[in-house]
């Protein structure tokens, strides 16, 4: 006999357990199902353990490059990787242990297995012994995220060639590595291993890195890299990747030359695919979009009353928290609450480069595109203060903003901790703040965040330190 729930979640990542957490709050009876593990990708796989990992890559890169501006050295220094991944794998298991935790206090149901639906309102899951459990609900929630996207000519093997899963798991370094992809898998792992001395090329088909950023970003996160000896390629696009007795092979092509690369492994990270097939969705008459996208409206329903879908199955906006915001505004509307619309192009979007990279909203290109009369409010981190103190001080703050009424069109930063620095901004835009607010906000002195107070104030026209 099937158990009977007001909520059922298919997915136990960001957006799915967070979901399910709100619809309990809000007196739903609530179940939640996964085929892996609880916390998703993010917590296991992901943001959690790459941050992990690219702390020790910041104190390996001081060790290695910087010992002198800070008075120390070392004749026999080690670095030892396998120590840094065990470390990613305690703190990822922390959290995953803390999502469970989070199910049992809100009286969350967690059956581990594959989910398919049978009905609108009917779901299977079938667990690792072959054990069926059928569940009804009035609402189903697909949280089933997405997975590393890969031509099918580029055989991942898991060691010469590989995706974002293996890389975060590997415990030996390779010596080198051609990473196929700038965005913030592929720049972030570039610093991760270069920080280690790991040789490291990247292979960008556009004509810029990170080529959804700013361009004045990409062109300072490119400057840096090279500074790093990381060997930058862009608008090459690869041909081919095989894999060799020592190692690969990548043939890319510019300008109509083939140049062949060759180097210990390759990572592929040039995008993600909705996990959205295998779960009965078609069956069931839930339109999806030719690259396999769920469709949903602004309430994340789909087209068939009582299913819903979240999070990067809806290839909206493929992050942790646009999933986890989804996820609340879902069961919001689910249980008739009170709730919000969600702005996809004002989220904020972070990546954990050295240095980092943050923005949110309209780059100056978009803005002009769109007809705006833009005003650029711009500061360096070079002499701010408590960015010299920590001896990381390259890159800057830029507020995009339009003349006519002051209003916030979008940020971007690069540099120190710049990923801490941008709900400030994000939650001025929301506000309907403008700049001259910013500025006249009294920012703490010695500060990252006098940046942004510095850059508003420039975008004011009243320019102080600069």
């Amino acid at each position: 006999m099937a158990e009977n729930f007001d909520v059922v979640v298919i997915g136990a990542g960001p957006a799915g357990y967070v979901a399910a957490i709100r619809a309990s709050q809000l007196k739903q009876k609530v179940a939640i199902v996964d085929r892996q593990w609880m916390g998703g990708v993010c917590l296991n796989v992901g943001c959690i353990p790459s941050k992990s990992l690219l702390k020790n890559a910041e104190v390996a890169h001081t060790l290695r490059e910087r010992g002198k501006d800070f008075g120390f050295s070392f004749e026999n220094l080690k670095l030892d990787y396998g120590v840094a991944v065990k470390r990613s794998r305690q703190n990822s298991d922390r959290l995953t242990k803390g999502v469970g935790f989070l199910m049992k206090k809100n009286n969350i149901a967690v059956f581990m297995g594959e989910a398919k639906l049978k009905a609108k309102d009917t779901l299977s899951v079938t667990d690792k012994d072959g054990k069926v459990t059928e569940l009804k609900a009035k609402n189903i929630i697909v949280a089933t995220g997405a997975s590393a996207m890969v031509p099918p000519a580029w055989k991942v093997d898991g060691e010469k060639v590989v995706t974002y899963l293996e890389a975060i798991l590997q415990e030996k370094l390779p010596k080198s590595v051609i990473v196929i992809g700038s965005g913030a898998i592929g720049v972030e792992f570039s610093t991760i291993w270069s920080a280690y001395g790991v040789d490291v090329t990247i292979v960008e088909m556009l004509p810029r890195m990170v080529p959804l950023e700013d361009e004045e970003v990409s062109k300072e996160l490119e400057k840096e890299f090279k500074k790093r000896k990381i060997n930058v390629l862009t608008g090459h696009k690869v041909e081919s990747v095989e894999a060799t007795k020592t190692g690969v092979q990548v043939k890319v092509s510019a300008d109509g030359k083939e140049t062949v690369l060759e180097a210990e492994q390759a990572l592929v990270a040039i995008g993600f695919r909705p996990n959205s097939k295998g779960l009965g969705l078609e069956e069931v008459g839930v339109k999806i979009s030719e690259r396999g996208f769920i469709e949903v409206n602004e309430k994340m329903q789909t087209n068939v009353p009582g299913i819903w879908a979240i999070g990067d199955v809806t290839g909206k906006l493929m992050l942790a928290h646009v999933g986890s915001a989804m996820g609340i505004v879902c069961a919001e509307n689910i249980a008739g609450a009170e709730t919000v619309t969600l702005d996809y192009e004002m989220m904020p979007r972070a990546t954990y480069s050295y240095p980092q990279v943050a923005s949110f909203g309209l780059t100056e290109a978009q803005a002009k595109e769109r007809g705006y009369d833009v005003k650029i409010g711009r500061f360096p981190f070079q002499p701010n203060g408590k960015a010299l103190g920590l001896g990381d001080y390259m890159g800057f703050v830029k507020i995009v903003m339009d003349a006519k009424y002051g209003e916030i069109l979008g940020a971007h930063m690069i540099g120190p901790e710049v990923t801490e620095l941008l709900p400030e901004l994000t939650l001025a835009r929301m506000m309907e703040l403008t700049p001259h607010e910013i500025a006249r906000n009294v920012h703490a002195h010695p500060t990252l965040s006098e940046a942004i107070m510095e850059a508003a104030h420039g975008a004011s026209g009243t320019p102080i330190h600069i």
